[in-house]
């Protein structure tokens, strides 16, 4: 299974492409997608959707697994993080694939064991299980790959589960 995860952002969104085979988890891509600054919020949006739609089509992955909105004290930016969001969620419901949203506290403890985990403990423990020679930089990438991993995570329990339950 190809999983597309993404790290949400309006300046800077992370993704990664992993492939998982069972007990295989191999790290495909990773990236940045950076719009420009000083563009308007109409433009920055449709250039995240753009540049979400050569990811589906270079890797056809089956699966997008997206961090959640988490709460803010600033509205305008969840606002803001809202809407980016919705435009990777249109390009992946357009590519017809499935999408799945994991709470910022859920991927850390998938990750790191620990919900309040710090970006840097993340980005350590995504080194470690993907096998890196260096942590991925910047920081939003390595959520990204947190994002994917917690999707895997939860895919192989969930499987686990189905077995167990149709072999009793």
């Amino acid at each position: 299974m190809k999983v597309l995860s993404i790290d949400p952002g309006i300046g800077i969104t992370g993704f990664s492409i992993i492939e998982s085979n069972r007990a295989l988890i191999t790290l495909k891509a990773y990236g940045t997608i950076r719009p420009k600054s000083k563009d308007s919020l109409p433009i920055r949006l449709n250039y995240l959707y753009k540049e979400v739609n050569k990811l589906l089509d270079q890797f056809s992955p089956q699966v997008l697994a997206i961090e959640d909105t988490f709460y803010s004290n600033n509205a305008k930016s969840a606002m803001v993080l809202g809407q980016a969001r919705g435009s990777i969620l249109i390009a992946a419901a357009q590519a017809s694939i499935t999408v799945h949203e994991f709470a910022p506290r859920k991927v850390k403890m998938s990750v790191c064991g620990n919900g309040a985990a710090s970006k840097e403990q993340v980005s350590y423990m995504v080194t470690k299980i993907l096998k890196l020679k260096e942590p991925p930089r910047p920081l939003d990438v390595s959520d990204a790959m947190a994002v994917g991993l917690c999707y895997i995570n939860q895919n192989r329990y969930h499987d686990w589960s189905n077995k167990r339950i149709n072999n009793t």
